[in-house]
């Protein structure tokens, strides 16, 4: 199928079968009501659990934060930027040209993060995250020499030999600390630099998204979904961890894998196999991003993109076997030491549906009501991409099938056991993939769902202390 084809915004395709009338909002309400439901339950269940016997190792389940209402220097910021987007975002979205489009995004999804952030104020919201006693700013001083270090990565793991790595340092690949060795060593050292490159990358996985959707679903569809993705719930935690880098790298692998497979470019091909390639070496749990890109493969159609983006990816793996880390040698030391520390005393019990109501404050409840549309348009969906002689999926049916691919990587991690607690910041990842499900809601009712994304991005970040 052409790439003209698939970006023709005009397309009937394109347009989400959205029921008008309450009869037409209501299953979206319930399914609202649920999530909310959830959440409730969580912070019920968890704080009698936490009290009888502390072992879910966080003091205001289902988020690892802790009761501190306050504001800060940020909250008016965060106030207009959240009230500038539910009044303007919608039409503004519709009517931009793509490419400013693009770069309002990016740039409105920098300001929610920055304001979110300095509620905390600059030191304490952002300059001191990455230099906490668990972060990767701890260690840069024992990279001088970067292949040592390397070699000797795995064996500071574990906990127990002299000179064991922090908390996320060992629970990481490498490439995460490298590239704030990196930083440093170019002279972008401390954590106010870390703090505002994390801020940028992860910001930018908007406009990845929204490049991914539009070449693989339709213009019409990634414009609905712009102002969701701008103003993200879990924006609370994109400015305190290197998470938010982690997704936006991720957020562009796939975004890339889409241009290539829909425009035959090999040049696309390879830089989203080289960032896949980094990718798993920034976080251990980040290969089931493969999930997303055989999908994007599944909707195209085609498997002209494998080569150049295997032969890519594989770069990554090569470069630091041959400097002395190896993937595999690593991880399981890394389950050791998970289960050395909170991981092992969380209750996998709690944890396995606590995570997803974590996972539904960081996403919102508007994206709760477009996976519900998600699922009802799922068994259409899956049985036009599975069918050789059907069209390719467009439209709805392709967006259907890229959302449930990161919602199947998302329930995978969560099945896994090693993301007991903190997924509001481990899966940004993945939640940047289920936003784009908004846009198979109403165009009526877009303004009060946006304001119900801000509200509780507000209401977290106002409310408890999200630090590390």
């Amino acid at each position: 199928m052409k790439t003209e084809e698939r970006s023709d915004s005009s397309r009937p395709s394109d347009e989400p079968a959205a029921p008008a009338g309450r009869a037409g909002r209501r299953p979206d309400l319930l399914a609202a009501g649920v999530g909310a439901l959830l959440v409730v339950m969580a912070c019920g269940v968890g704080w009698a659990w936490q009290s009888a016997n502390g072992r879910l190792q966080a003091q205001w389940p289902p988020l690892l934060a802790s009761w501190s209402p306050h504001v800060g220097p940020g909250t008016p910021a965060a106030l207009t930027v959240a009230v500038a987007v539910v009044a303007y975002g919608p039409p503004l979205a519709d009517r931009l040209p793509w490419r400013r489009l693009l770069l309002t995004a990016w740039a409105t999804a920098m300001a929610w993060i920055f304001s979110l952030a300095l509620i905390e104020g600059w030191y304490r919201g952002i300059a001191r995250r990455l230099t906490t006693k668990h972060e990767y700013l701890r260690v840069i001083d024992r990279f001088d020499d970067i292949p040592a270090a390397l070699r000797g990565f795995t064996d500071h793991i574990v906990v127990g030999p002299p000179g064991n790595w922090p908390a996320h340092v060992a629970g990481h690949p490498p490439g995460a600390t490298l590239t704030f060795v990196w930083l440093d060593r170019i002279g972008l050292g401390g954590g106010a630099w870390a703090g505002v490159f994390c801020i940028v990358l992860g910001a930018s996985g908007v406009a990845a998204v929204l490049i991914a959707v539009r070449v693989l679903a339709g213009e019409r569809l990634a414009r609905r979904a712009a102002p969701f993705l701008a103003l993200a719930p879990f924006a609370v935690w994109t400015g305190t961890s290197a998470d938010g880098y982690f997704a936006g790298v991720a957020a562009w692998s796939i975004a890339l894998l889409a241009v290539a497979a829909t425009r035959r470019s090999v040049l696309a091909a390879s830089a989203s196999g080289l960032l896949f390639g980094w990718t798993c070496h920034l976080s251990y749990g980040l290969p089931l991003i493969a999930l997303p890109l055989a999908t994007v493969l599944l909707i195209t159609r085609t498997t002209r993109p494998v080569l150049p983006f295997l032969a890519a990816a594989l770069t990554v793996p090569l470069a630091f076997t041959l400097t002395g880390f190896a993937w595999w040698e690593a991880y399981p030391l890394l389950v050791e030491r998970y289960y050395q520390g909170a991981g092992g005393v969380r209750p996998y019990a709690y944890w396995a549906w606590g995570n997803l109501a974590a996972a539904t404050l960081a996403v919102g409840l508007a994206t709760v009501a477009g996976l519900r549309r998600t699922m009802t348009a799922t068994p259409s969906a899956a049985l036009r991409a599975l069918h050789p002689r059907r069209p390719a999926p467009t439209g709805e049916a392709a967006l259907t099938l890229l959302v449930l691919a990161a919602l199947l990587a998302l329930l995978a991690a969560d099945l896994s056991g090693m993301s007991k607690a903190e997924t509001e910041r481990i899966w940004q990842p993945f939640y940047f993939w289920l936003l784009p499900a908004t846009a198979l809601l109403p165009v009526r009712g877009r303004r009060g769902w946006l304001a119900s994304q801000a509200a509780v991005a507000l209401l977290v970040n106002h409310l408890v202390w999200t630090g590390w």
